[in-house]
């Protein structure tokens, strides 16, 4: 081991002038070189940068991976550089468990084979999030990433070296300032016995004291530019991660566009089921809401089909839509989620998010409700509509 006694005692004298010349600089007593507006305007926007994006990368980190133990983990992965485990996402969990739960049911019961085509459905979800998650660490993550543990460390080493040279620079303004002000003093009062050594020895300080700032002059200049083009390179990582911004975005889109479909297909399938909790509720007189699958579509999902006109000989032969009253109590407002065209007379055509009133009354089919805008009533089906209240 190559040891230098000297190396290190000249490494720490600089390092104490420099906290000296900082210290004073802080308590208002030494002057301080400011750096040039067009740098000090590129610092604040480096920083700037480098908060926003550690911000948006931690959050979004979160928003991949809300478990913070597993978040740990995959970073001690990232950092001894292996492979990080592949892991189930929770909907693919919750569709094993529904599948395991059908068979302990029966998986001919209605609600067995429910679960098991709920269970497949919830897999692919989750295969699709594995997709996004994937695909979104390595376009936008990644990128983010870089920069903090990269160009940043890069950025932040020359701009300790700039502080470094700047606060030499003030040191050595310090010294010939000094050596010039005992110059001064010693013209202005000579001593005519010393007069001479003195006078060559506070002349040959201040020549050394220049030649030093000139050096440490160049030295700043230099650091100065070095630090000043790695801020300026701040433009292309904005550029660069604004690219990395419109992939994550697509990202999510397609994801978005996936989950919709797949949830789209589930109602078609889930819609082939016989409805046996509404026959159940009907044939045990209690009144029940339109099905959540059937109601609480997606944004842009289409609109479901007709229901079946009511064949029920009670009701065709004694519900008469111009003599039907709304109860006492009962009555519920409804948001309408498609557009319908009344068949004939008895039905009441909707017009896409307006509000109506809704009652059903006895004998009526269950999938279909009275409904009423204004003056103007009629039946209308309940799987157009929302309840609200």
């Amino acid at each position: 081991m190559d040891f230098n006694v000297k190396k290190l005692a000249s490494d720490a004298g600089v390092f104490f002038t420099r906290a000296v010349q900082y210290t004073e600089e802080k308590l208002g007593q030494a002057e301080k070189t400011e750096l040039d507006a067009h740098l000090e305007n590129l610092i604040a926007r480096a920083d700037c940068t480098k908060n926003w994006t550690e911000k948006i990368f931690r959050q979004t980190e979160v928003l991949l991976q809300p478990n913070p133990s597993a978040r740990i983990e995959e970073f001690f992965y990232e950092k001894l550089d292996r492979k990080i485990p592949s892991r189930t996402t929770n909907a693919e969990l919750l569709g094993q468990y529904m599948q395991d739960a059908a068979k302990e049911f029966g998986p001919g019961t209605p609600y067995g084979s429910t679960l098991i085509t709920v269970g497949d459905f919830q897999k692919r979800l989750g295969g699709a999030e594995r997709e996004f998650l994937h695909t979104s660490a390595i376009n936008f993550l990644a990128p983010l990433r870089n920069f903090l543990e990269g160009d940043w460390k890069t950025i932040s080493k020359e701009r300790r070296l700039l502080e470094n040279r700047r606060l030499d620079l003030d040191v050595c303004k310090a010294r010939l300032k000094k050596a010039k002000s005992a110059e001064a003093k010693a013209a202005a009062a000579p001593d005519f016995q010393e007069t001479r050594p003195r006078n060559y020895v506070l002349s040959a300080s201040a020549s050394a004291a220049e030649h030093e700032l000139r050096v440490a002059q160049t030295e700043f200049d230099r650091q100065a530019e070095v630090t000043r083009l790695l801020l300026e390179g701040i433009s292309s990582t904005h550029v660069n991660h604004l690219r990395c911004l419109h992939e994550f975005v697509e990202a999510q889109a397609a994801y978005y566009i996936q989950c919709h479909k797949h949830m789209q297909d589930l109602q078609k399938e889930l819609s082939r089921f016989p409805n046996a909790f509404a026959v159940n509720a009907s044939t045990s007189g209690v009144s029940t809401g339109p099905s959540p699958l059937s109601t609480a579509t997606l944004p842009g999902a289409s609109s479901p089909s007709r229901p079946p006109n009511p064949s029920n000989a009670l009701e065709s032969s004694t519900l008469k839509i111009e003599e039907v009253k709304p109860p006492a109590t009962g009555t519920r407002k409804a948001k309408v989620l498609y557009d319908y065209d009344a068949a004939d007379t008895s039905e009441l055509s909707l017009l896409s998010d307006e509000l109506i009133t809704v009652y059903t009354v006895p004998g009526m089919d269950p999938d279909w409700l009275i409904g009423e805008r204004g003056n103007q009533k009629g039946k209308v089906p309940v799987t157009y509509l929302e309840l609200l209240s």
